[in-house]
């Protein structure tokens, strides 16, 4: 494991993003630059750590390179892959933020809502979504059919008033999640639809934040609509016998 220590003594840190990221090494230097601009525009005082999970395109010496040039960033390597929800806990576990963000490196969200996740939090919610399909969405409809059926159960087996389970653009606070995170079982895609269905347990305030989404294609997916929509229905079926 490689990282590269944020250190400023002087001021606490208030800010921890957390970028998830596999086989990205097309696009990981450029669309890095966009999310600190961007979170720039929030507050100097943060972290952009990437979660690298056991990448086998040279994405892990690029994300080391960027961590070495830029105290802001932070690296941590995984030799085998430990899956997107195990690769969130364990970043989760060594940021220094109040505020904890995570979004998906393809930049699908308009990174104008990272400022309304993080006032979201400051504003007392305890994890701020973000939705797609409220205010612009630009999706395969073989993809929104598969979303709008998946998060129709999410709603109906634990009546949880949430439109969007799995958009990979959420804020949270630091003590709430910490206080979740060990009782969050899935290592994989399900992790968020789980975090926000233990936390809905636990009462905690969960808001909705209407983005603009727009489908990437400058790479195939990594996600398999069908066969992982099927996964992850028996997962929730699972989750409710569970409870």
């Amino acid at each position: 494991m490689s990282k590269h220590i944020y250190n400023n003594s002087s001021k606490k840190l208030s800010l921890s993003v957390i970028i998830p990221v596999y086989n990205e090494a097309d696009i990981l230097e450029k669309n890095t630059k966009k999310i600190q601009k961007a979170i720039e525009k929030i507050t100097k005082n943060y972290e952009l750590i990437f979660a690298e999970d056991g990448s086998t395109d040279g994405t892990d010496k690029l994300a080391k390179k960027l961590s070495s040039k830029c105290r802001n960033i932070q690296h941590i390597h995984f030799e085998k892959r430990q899956g997107k929800g195990q690769a969130l806990s364990n970043a989760f576990k060594k940021s220094k933020g109040d505020i904890l963000v995570f979004m998906d490196i393809d930049l699908a969200t308009d990174l104008t809502h990272v400022s309304d996740l993080v006032n979201a939090i400051k504003n007392g919610a305890d994890i701020a979504i973000g939705s797609r399909g409220i205010k612009s969405l630009e999706r395969s409809l073989k993809r929104n059919i598969v979303s709008y059926c998946y998060n129709r159960c999410v709603r109906f087996l634990f009546n949880i008033d949430i439109r969007d389970a799995q958009c990979g653009f959420k804020a949270l606070n630091r003590g709430k999640l910490l206080t979740v995170l060990p009782h969050i079982k899935d290592k994989e895609w399900f992790w968020d639809t789980e975090l926000l269905i233990k936390a809905h347990k636990r009462k905690y305030k969960i808001v909705e934040i209407p983005i603009k989404w727009k489908e990437t294609n400058l790479r195939k997916s990594k996600v398999n609509v069908f066969k992982d929509g099927m996964k992850m229905g028996l997962k929730l079926i699972k989750l409710k016998m569970g409870l």
